[in-house]
C-alpha cells in the first residue's frame, strides 16, 4: 500500500497493545514491511519514469539529428538545383541567342536567294537575247563569207566551219559561238584595212586560165595583172567575186604592185574604183 492510499483511507484504528506482547511485534513488523514496500514502489516508479524520460530524450535527439541531416541534405540539394538551374538558364539564353542568330541568317539567306533568283532571271533573259543575237550574227557571217576574197576565205575556213548548221539544236556552247563569230569579224575587219597581194589563177579574156598577181584593196576592190600584160578588176557580189577584164589599167596595176614590193618609189597611182 502506498502512502497516498494510506492517506485516502484515513487514520488507522488505534489498538492498544502491551509492550512485549507478540501482537506488538507483529504490528511493528507489518509497519516496517509496508514502509519498505512503499519505498521500493516509489523507487521503481521513479526508475521507470527516468527510463521513459531517457528514451524520450534519445528519440528527441535522434529526431533532431535526422532533421539536421535532412536540413543539411536539403540545403546541399537546393544549392545543386540552383547551380543546375543557373546552368540551364545560361544554356537557354545561349540557345535563344543562337536561334535569334539563325533566324537572322535565315532572313539574310532568304533575301540573298530572292536576289539570286532575280539575278538568274536577268541573266537568263540576257542569255536568251545573246543567243538570238549570236544566231543573227552567224547568219550574217554566212552571207558575208560568200563575198569575201578567196584568200581570206581560205584563211577563215577553220573558223567558218565551227558555225553550227542549226543553232536551235547545236551542242556548241554559247561562249564558243560568240568567240568564233568575233574571231571571224576581227579577221574581216583587219583584212578590210589592208592592201594584200596574192598569186591566183584567173580566166583571161580568150578563155584560157593564167596565173596573175592580184592586189586587194580591203574587201571592196581588187585588181590583177598577168605576165602577158592582161589586167582586170574584181568586186564582191552575193555569189562571190566577179572579175572583168580591164587591159587599159595594166601599167597602173603593175606600178602599184612594184611600189608595194618596194621595187619602185612611192607615188600616186590612179586606179578606177566603183563605190556601191
Amino acid at each position: 500500500m502506498t502512502k497516498r492510499e494510506a492517506r485516502a483511507r484515513g487514520p488507522a484504528p488505534r489498538v492498544r497493545v502491551r509492550r512485549g506482547s507478540p501482537l506488538l511485534a507483529a504490528a511493528v513488523g507489518l509497519l516496517a514491511f509496508g514502509a519498505l514496500s512503499a519505498q521500493q514502489g516509489d523507487d521503481a516508479q521513479r526508475a521507470a519514469t527516468l527510463a521513459e524520460t531517457r528514451l524520450t530524450m534519445d528519440k528527441w535527439l535522434e529526431t533532431q539529428q535526422i532533421l539536421s541531416k535532412e536540413r543539411k541534405e536539403w540545403q546541399q540539394g537546393k544549392e545543386i538545383l540552383l547551380g543546375r538551374l543557373e546552368l540551364v538558364q545560361k544554356e537557354v539564353a545561349g540557345l535563344e541567342e543562337k536561334i535569334q542568330s539563325a533566324q537572322t541568317s535565315v532572313t539574310e539567306a532568304e533575301a540573298k536567294r530572292t536576289g539570286l533568283h532575280a539575278e538568274i532571271a536577268r541573266l537568263t533573259a540576257a542569255s536568251d537575247q545573246l543567243v538570238q543575237r549570236v544566231s543573227t550574227m552567224e547568219a550574217d557571217v554566212r552571207r558575208l563569207f560568200r563575198s569575201v576574197p578567196e584568200p581570206i576565205q581560205t584563211k577563215l575556213q577553220p573558223l567558218f566551219q565551227r558555225i553550227p548548221e542549226d543553232p536551235a539544236t547545236t551542242k556548241v556552247s554559247l561562249a564558243e559561238r560568240v568567240q568564233n563569230v568575233l574571231g571571224i569579224l576581227n579577221e574581216l575587219n583587219r583584212a578590210n584595212t589592208e592592201l594584200a597581194v596574192t598569186f591566183e589563177v584567173h580566166q583571161m579574156a580568150d578563155g584560157t586560165p593564167a596565173e596573175v598577181r592580184a592586189l586587194y584593196v580591203g574587201l571592196a576592190q581588187a585588181y590583177f595583172v598577168s605576165a602577158r600584160g592582161e589586167a582586170g578588176i574584181g568586186r564582191p557580189s552575193a555569189e562571190g567575186w566577179k572579175w572583168e577584164p580591164a587591159r587599159a589599167i595594166a601599167d597602173e596595176v603593175t606600178l602599184a604592185l612594184e611600189i608595194l614590193q618596194a621595187k619602185q618609189s612611192p607615188a600616186f597611182v590612179p586606179l578606177p574604183v566603183r563605190i556601191q
